[in-house]
């Protein structure tokens, strides 16, 4: 009798054989295509692993900060050598914060680029001071920038307040140095406290280097913060949830000990609070965080500061295990507190608490719910527990680990374009002004969460690309992570 075994492993071989050979056949047309010296580097590195720091450490991370229009984006481009940071001469045109791999004197390091932070901010100008709060947390040094000519203003004192409370070790940057001249504007700053203004001027280039070895001599191997979302240690799970959900309940429950003040008050917890919890024969590090109550430009005092640890809670976690009422209808906060785990880029498990206290006819409502306001995240494994009596506590693990395995997955490019050309084949994009788009090559460019990056002849369409993120999802599981797609539009050399 044959072995089923050897038979497998001959189709799997074969298998592979065919999605290499398809791979090399996309890469050889490639050559005929128009492409920059980032589409090379992304195609040529294949299925390596995006960088990390030695034996998989996180990167340390340099947050660059500072008080709008001071120059931060134009010394982000000078630190990476290249045009990335869009500069613009009018204050706030970078407004969220962007991560960009940076290197000097052989060292890696993660380089955190921010919005102009404001005392008193409001509106959108609030969110980006947020922003830049959140990446002072996860900051192993920070760049603080001044702009020499300007001196030192009321608002360069209160961000020295807030690099103080943070405990940061901090570089002080005197920017647009730009010549000898100009190096006394930069010596006024020692005022600040902060020790040496290094005079800099981020437009010419002039001083950076200095900038940087004084950087270095402070920075750590690895990230001490864990990096954006780091690697090493327990697995780190952040609890989240509108007020009163049951997040306290839920982390007792699993410390086995009152570990968190419970109370019925909504709000009672306001700063993340740490746990490391043995479940399933291994340790997590569980992270009960504040109620997100609503739109956080709408907080104020107290509230804002546990919207914006919530936040940097969430960013340093891996997995988010988002708590839903299963007794009251769902919200729009329990859908903003998703999205928000989706735009971070966690892993994602969405726990019905208090299914103790429901009915049947509490639970047929529930579902239809679900089917209309969290059709966005099907994806997401679902656990129903009750954090007070501690019913189906236990199914979080494999929740946890199924939601972790996918967040960590890679696809191996010849697989991917294989099974894209399949795809493709069966349903291929529709014909838009007499063209219709050709996808050209395919390959993931990094992981946590998985990115993938399709190179096309022309535009795909939002729904075409929903499409092949559906079946992406079909063919390779992805359960509890989110997977962003990106498209870049290649066309064809000149003759």
């Amino acid at each position: 009798m044959p072995d089923v075994s050897e038979h497998s492993a001959d189709d799997a071989g074969g298998h592979q054989v065919e999605d290499a050979a398809v791979e090399r056949a996309l890469r050889a047309g490639l050559a005929d295509v128009e492409l920059s010296e980032e589409d090379r580097a992304l195609i040529d590195r294949g299925d390596e692993e995006p960088l990390t720091g030695a034996e998989g450490a996180p990167l340390p991370v340099v947050a660059v900060v500072g008080r709008p229009n001071v120059g931060k984006s134009t010394l982000v481009n000078r630190v990476l050598g290249r045009r990335e940071a869009v500069v613009e001469d009018v204050p706030g045109v970078t407004r969220d914060r962007v991560a960009y791999e940076a290197e000097w004197s052989g060292r890696r390091f993660t380089l955190l680029d921010t919005g102009g932070w404001e005392v008193d901010a409001a509106g959108i100008h609030l969110r980006v001071a947020e922003q830049a709060e959140v990446a002072v947390e996860l900051a192993d040094v920070v760049l603080f920038v001044v702009d020499a000519t300007v001196g030192a203003t009321d608002t360069d004192e209160a961000v020295v307040k807030l690099l103080r409370r943070a405990g940061k070790p901090v570089v002080l940057v005197a920017n647009k140095v730009d010549d000898a001249r100009s190096e006394a504007d930069a010596a006024m700053l020692w005022s600040l406290g902060l020790g040496q203004p290094w005079p800099v001027s981020a437009l010419h280039g002039r001083g950076s280097g200095d900038v940087l070895d004084a950087v270095l001599e402070v920075l750590p191997e690895h990230s001490a913060t864990g990096g954006l979302g780091g690697t090493g240690g327990p697995r780190r799970v952040a609890l989240l949830g509108r007020p009163n959900v049951g997040k306290s309940s839920l982390l007792n429950r699993l410390a086995g000990s009152d570990r968190v003040v419970v109370d019925e008050v909504a709000g009672t917890t306001r700063d993340p609070v740490d746990e490391l919890v043995e479940l399933g024969g291994r340790t997590w590090c569980f992270v009960d965080t504040a109620g997100i109550r609503r739109r956080v430009h709408q907080t104020r005092g107290a509230d804002f500061y546990a919207s914006l640890r919530t936040q940097t809670a969430l960013e340093k976690a891996e997995v988010a295990v988002v708590l839903v009422d299963a007794g009251t209808p769902i919200t729009e906060q329990d859908v903003r507190v998703i999205q928000q785990v989706i735009d971070a880029g966690r892993a994602l498990v969405i726990a019905y608490n208090k299914w103790d206290l429901t009915d049947e006819e509490r639970r047929y409502y529930l579902e239809r719910e679900i089917e209309k306001d969290l059709v966005q995240v099907p994806w997401a494994p679902r656990v129903n527990l009750s954090a007070r009596t501690g019913r189906h506590v236990d199914r979080l693990v494999p929740a946890l680990e199924t939601a972790l395995e996918s967040w960590d997955s890679r696809i191996p490019t010849g697989r991917l374009n294989a099974f894209l050309g399949e795809v493709v084949a069966a349903h291929p994009h529709p014909v838009r002004g007499g063209k219709q788009p050709r996808i050209l090559f395919a390959t993931q460019a990094s992981t946590r969460p998985p990115r993938f990056v399709v190179f096309a002849s022309g535009f795909l369409e939002a729904g075409y690309r929903r499409f092949l993120e559906r079946r992406l999802r079909e063919e390779f599981g992805f359960a509890g992570t989110p997977i962003e797609l990106s498209v870049r539009v290649r066309e064809k050399r000149r003759r």
